[in-house]
C-alpha cells in the first residue's frame, strides 16, 4: 500500500461549506498516519496560521494553499452574465510561494475583481504568478477543466490541452498537475468518466495526475453536521431538500446531501480507488513543498521620537514627565518607593519583551484625541493596572491607589522564545470621532500599513441549537424559543466556560446548560446518570449536535475595534479581504492569527458615552 498526502481539504473558514475546525483535521490526520496536509479553503487563506498551528502541534507539515475562484472571461466586468466562476487549486511550495499567494488572493479581493465572490480571470492570474513557487492542479468536477469539457463536447480536448499548456507556462513545467477524484464515485458515476478524461489528458499532455479527496469535513460521520451548515448557508429546511431529491429536483450542493464521501479519505481507501502512480504523485507534490515558518515576531513600526532618543529613551523620558507631574507633588513622599519600586519593575519587563514603541504608539493616538479636544476614556480592563500607562497619560486611573496588579495586565511569563505576547490596551473614543482618529493612524504610519480587520462569527450555544432545530423542521418557533431561552448568553458565563475547557479540554454553552439549568431543560434533553455523562430524551440527537456545531465559523464581517499598524506593508505579509459592507479592503486574518505573523492589533473603541459628556460638555460651556 502507497501513503498518500491530502492536498485538497477545507477547513470551517470555508465558510457554511467546509466544517472542521483545524484541530479536527490534524486530529483525522494524525488518526490515520499521514505526515502531511493541504489546506485549500475556498477563495480564502484566513485560516492558514490556525491550520499551521494545528498540524505543527500533530507533527503533521502543513502545506499552504487556497482553492481559487476563476472568472471564465474579465473578472473587472461584473454583470450577470459573467458571474460563473470555477475552481482552481494552488498551493505554495515555500515562502516566497506563500508570500506570492497571499498577493493573488489580496488582489482576487479588490474592488475592482470582487463581484459576489474574490474572484481572478487567467490573465490576472498569470499577471500575478512570479517565479516557480507555487503548485498547482486541476480536474476535479467544478474545477477550470471538468467546465471546458462541458462547453466543449465535441472538440474538448483541443480546449483542455491548449489550457494545460497556458498553466504549465504560467506555474512551470513540472509545477502543473491533473486532478483525479473517485471518492464518490458510487453516488456520482461521472467521477469515474472524469479520471478517466484526465488520465487520458496525462498522456496526451505528459502531464502528472494526482488523486485527491475533496473533503468538506474530517470524518465520514461528520457529514450529517455539514448539512446543517449547508442549510443554513442557502436558507432551507432538510425536509425541504429531502422532497426536492425525491422528486428529483435540482438541490444545491445536491453531492453533500446525498453522499457522505466528502471527508479525510484513509490511506486504505485511496489506495482501493486510484493507481499506484496517482497516490505516488501525492507524495512527489509533498517532497516539492518546503517547510516553512509563516509566524514572526511582533513587527512594530519604529516611532519616531525628539530629540535622537531610542523608544526606551523616550518612554523613561514621558514617565519622567509624568512622576513630575502626577506624583512628586500629589503623592505623599512616605508612599513614593512604592511607585518606585512599581516603575521600575514595570520598565524592566516591558522594555526587556522590546514593547516601548507599542506604549508610545497608543499615547501618541490618545494624545491625538486630546489634542483635538475630544474625550478619551480613562481606560478600562486590566491596562489600568499598568503604572507606566497611567504615568504617560493612555489611561487616567492611578493603579497603586486602587491596589491594581500590572501581572494580571501583564507579565513576561506569557513569553515564549522567538514569541511575544503583545499586551492588550483599549482606547475608548467618541464614535463620531472614531474614523477621524484612524485617519490621523493612517497618515502618521502610511496607509499601506495600517488597516481594520476581519473578525468570524462562530455558531454559539443557543445560536447553534436554534439553527439545528429549525434545519430539521419539527419544531414550532415557539417551542424553539421555550428550549434555547434555558442557553446563556457566552459573556455572562465566561468564566464558567473557562474553568470547563481547563477541566476538560474545550468548553460547550450548551453542555453548560445542561449541567446548570437541568430541571428546566429536562423535558427535551438531560444528562444520564448512568456515569457515561450521555445525553439523553427526545431531543437528545439535536442537542449533541448543536454541541458539535459549536464555535463554527458562520460569516465575516468588520472587527468592531481593531485597528492594525505594522512596519511592512499589510498586503505583502496578509491577505486583504474586500469588505462588501464598507466597500474596502481589510485585513483578512483574526487578531490571534494577526500577531502570530507580526502584525500588531490596537483597539480603537468608539464609546457613545463619551460623545453624550462632550455634548453635554460643549452645552455648559457654551450657556446652550
Amino acid at each position: 500500500m502507497k501513503n498518500y498526502i491530502p492536498l485538497h481539504v477545507h477547513s470551517h473558514y470555508s465558510l457554511l461549506d467546509g466544517l472542521s475546525k483545524p484541530e479536527q483535521i490534524a486530529n483525522r490526520c494524525n488518526k490515520i498516519g499521514v505526515n502531511s496536509c493541504a489546506i485549500t479553503d475556498h477563495g480564502s487563506i484566513s485560516g492558514a496560521v490556525q491550520m499551521y498551528s494545528a498540524l505543527k502541534a500533530k507533527n503533521i507539515k502543513p502545506i499552504l494553499g487556497c482553492e481559487l475562484y476563476l472568472a471564465f472571461n474579465d473578472s473587472c466586468i461584473k454583470t450577470k452574465e459573467n458571474i460563473k466562476l470555477t475552481h482552481f487549486l494552488v498551493l505554495a511550495k515555500n515562502l516566497e510561494g506563500w508570500k506570492n499567494l497571499i498577493k493573488i488572493v489580496s488582489t482576487s479581493n479588490s474592488e475592482e475583481n470582487y463581484y459576489r465572490k474574490p474572484r481572478l480571470s487567467i490573465d490576472k492570474l498569470k499577471e500575478l504568478v512570479t517565479g516557480k513557487n507555487l503548485i498547482s492542479f486541476c480536474g476535479h468536477m467544478g474545477s477550470y477543466l471538468p467546465d471546458l469539457i462541458e462547453q466543449h463536447p465535441d472538440n474538448y480536448k483541443k480546449h483542455c490541452l491548449n489550457f494545460i499548456d497556458e498553466m504549465k507556462d504560467i506555474f512551470g513545467k513540472e509545477n502543473f498537475f491533473l486532478e483525479s477524484q473517485l471518492m464518490d464515485k458510487e453516488y456520482m458515476p461521472k467521477q469515474i468518466e472524469l479520471s478517466d478524461i484526465m488520465r487520458d489528458l496525462s498522456s496526451l499532455s505528459n502531464t502528472k495526475v494526482l488523486a485527491t479527496p475533496d473533503a468538506h469535513y474530517a470524518e465520514q460521520e461528520d457529514a450529517i453536521d455539514q448539512r446543517i451548515l449547508l442549510c443554513n448557508n442557502i436558507k432551507t429546511t432538510l425536509t425541504n431538500i429531502n422532497k426536492k431529491i425525491i422528486n428529483e429536483e435540482s438541490v444545491p450542493f445536491d453531492c453533500f446531501f446525498k453522499s457522505d464521501k466528502y471527508y479525510i479519505l484513509s490511506p486504505e481507501e485511496m489506495n482501493e480507488l486510484h493507481k499506484e502512480e496517482e497516490i505516488e504523485n501525492t507524495q512527489l507534490v509533498d517532497s516539492m513543498c518546503e517547510e516553512y515558518d509563516i509566524l514572526n515576531k511582533p513587527l512594530l513600526p519604529p516611532f519616531r521620537c525628539p530629540n535622537g532618543q531610542n523608544p526606551d529613551e523616550y518612554l523613561r523620558q514621558l514617565c519622567r514627565n509624568g512622576w513630575k507631574e502626577k506624583i512628586a507633588n500629589n503623592i505623599p513622599k512616605e508612599k513614593h518607593e512604592m511607585y518606585t519600586d512599581r516603575i521600575k519593575k514595570e520598565l524592566e519587563v516591558l522594555q526587556g519583551a522590546d514593547l516601548s514603541s507599542y506604549f508610545l504608539i497608543v499615547s501618541d493616538i490618545v494624545n491625538h484625541v486630546r489634542s483635538n479636544g475630544w474625550l478619551p476614556g480613562p481606560g478600562r480592563g486590566s491596562a489600568a493596572g499598568c503604572l507606566v500607562s497611567y504615568l504617560i497619560g493612555i489611561t487616567s486611573i492611578d493603579p497603586i491607589q486602587y491596589g491594581l496588579i500590572f501581572e494580571r495586565f501583564y507579565n513576561s511569563g506569557r513569553n515564549t522564545e522567538g514569541r511575544v505576547s503583545m499586551p492588550d490596551i483599549d482606547v475608548d473614543v467618541p464614535i463620531n470621532k472614531r474614523e477621524n482618529i484612524i485617519s490621523y493612524i493612517r497618515q502618521r504610519y502610511g496607509s499601506d500599513k495600517v488597516s481594520q480587520m476581519i473578525t468570524f462569527n462562530t455558531m454559539k450555544g443557543r445560536g447553534a441549537l436554534k439553527e439545528v432545530l429549525r434545519v430539521y423542521g419539527n419544531i414550532s418557533f415557539d417551542e424553539m424559543n421555550q428550549i434555547t431561552k434555558f442557553i446563556p448568553d457566552e459573556a455572562k458565563i465566561a468564566d464558567e466556560l473557562q474553568e470547563m475547557k481547563a477541566d476538560h479540554g474545550e468548553a460547550s454553552i450548551i453542555r453548560w446548560a445542561l449541567e446548570n439549568n437541568a430541571d428546566k431543560l429536562k423535558d427535551w434533553c438531560h444528562i444520564s446518570q448512568d456515569g457515561k455523562n450521555r445525553l439523553s430524551g427526545p431531543l437528545a440527537k439535536r442537542f449533541e449536535q448543536a454541541i458539535r456545531l459549536e464555535g463554527t465559523k458562520s460569516n465575516q464581517s468588520k472587527h468592531a475595534a481593531g485597528v492594525v499598524i505594522s512596519s511592512h506593508n499589510l498586503s505583502d505579509i496578509c491577505p486583504m479581504i474586500y469588505d462588501t459592507k464598507n466597500k474596502t479592503t481589510i485585513a483578512g486574518m483574526e487578531m490571534q492569527d494577526l500577531e502570530s505573523i507580526g502584525i500588531i492589533k490596537f483597539d480603537i473603541l468608539g464609546v457613545a458615552m463619551l460623545d453624550k459628556v462632550m455634548s453635554i460638555s460643549d452645552i455648559l460651556l457654551n450657556g446652550e
